[in-house]
């Protein structure tokens, strides 16, 4: 199958030049893109010195995550999109588990590698670990990785298994699926993007899977640190977005009401700890939220599939019954 391996990049070049080898190296099946946000460091002219064999698009600004990557695949032709970041080590033979899964299996239209810590290789690592699933309320977690809890890869999901959403960190897609989809959405710009275009999707019969079999190793927080006030306004403000356009018309403004409880329940735990930012974060988020929901809830779809989530509250779960791995949600040994 035709696949196209597309870097964004945003004055990243320390990221490529610890990277990009392993993905050329590791690759030969594909061809290798770096989309730029109108990077101002010397990006394109390292990748062009040392990888000439690496195609450059050039955004015309810093797009974000989702409308750089819109923007730059309307000029790649290939059958499968392999969107990674630009701090993903990847390792040989990556690409043939997925390839094989796309070709045997027609309905399955987004993948996930397993992303292992970067730092600590025998851990999970945070942005999807061995898959993405989301709560009634729009929390999303990971087989690896619940809030902060990472678990240490003892092989215990290693296999091939349906999910809910791949991660954006290293993502595969169809790209007639994308297409159909209307790729990422722009109102993102940036976090959960991957989580609402799976959920669009899964409303849509397509099927979503985590494929063990090829792993890579991502350092996370490199582009925008996990402690970032700007991440927490991006996350909350997303989520409700999310919800907004994917969840079924009879459960829509019953979750929004809750999760909004919830996101207030946050903003209060960030005032005792003296994290203001953060606060104020989330009070942005959901003035921003006010702002945009018009719009996005003219785009929900004709149907909504109901049976979205896992469980029904993994805040309750993780906080009050101390469950901490993705097994023992479910009693699994």
């Amino acid at each position: 199958m035709n696949i196209a391996v597309v870097i964004l990049n945003w004055n990243g070049i320390l990221l490529l030049e610890k990277f990009l080898p392993s993905v050329v190296n590791y690759s030969p099946q594909a061809t290798i893109y770096v989309a730029d946000n109108a990077s101002t460091d010397d990006s394109i002219s390292y990748i062009k010195v040392f990888f000439p064999s690496v195609q450059i698009i050039k955004n015309e600004s810093n797009l974000g995550f989702a409308s750089g990557y819109n923007e730059a695949l309307k000029h790649i032709d290939a059958e499968i999109y392999a969107l990674v970041n630009s701090d993903i080590e990847v390792t040989e033979n990556w690409l043939k588990p997925i390839l094989d899964t796309f070709e045997n299996e027609p309905k399955t239209a987004i993948i996930q590698p397993k992303i292992l810590d970067y730092k600590r290789k025998e851990y999970f690592e945070y942005a999807g670990a061995a898959g993405g699933f989301i709560d009634e309320y729009g929390y999303p977690f990971c087989r690896g990785r619940i809030f902060d809890t990472l678990e240490k890869d003892n092989g215990q999901y290693d296999d091939t298994r349906e999910i809910f959403w791949a991660s954006g960190a290293c993502f595969f897609i169809r790209s007639s699926v994308y297409k159909t989809l209307n790729g990422f959405d722009d109102d993102f710009f940036a976090h959960q993007e991957e989580i609402d275009l799976c959920w669009r999707a899964f409303n849509k019969g397509y099927k979503i899977k985590y494929n063990s079999g090829s792993v890579v190793y991502h350092v996370g927080g490199a582009t925008l640190q996990q402690g970032h006030p700007m991440k927490t306004y991006l996350n909350f403000r997303n989520s409700l977005l999310m919800l907004t356009k994917n969840l079924p018309k009879e459960q829509l403004y019953r979750i929004l009401l809750g999760r909004m409880l919830l996101d207030g329940i946050a903003g209060i735990q960030f005032l005792t700890q003296g994290k203001f930012k953060h606060f104020w974060a989330i009070m942005k988020a959901h003035g921003s939220f006010y702002t945009l929901f018009s719009d996005n809830y003219k785009k929900r779809n004709e149907f909504q599939e109901s049976a979205y989530y896992t469980v029904k509250s993994i805040v309750y779960i993780y906080f009050i019954r101390k469950l901490k791995a993705f097994n023992d949600l479910f009693g699994i040994k």
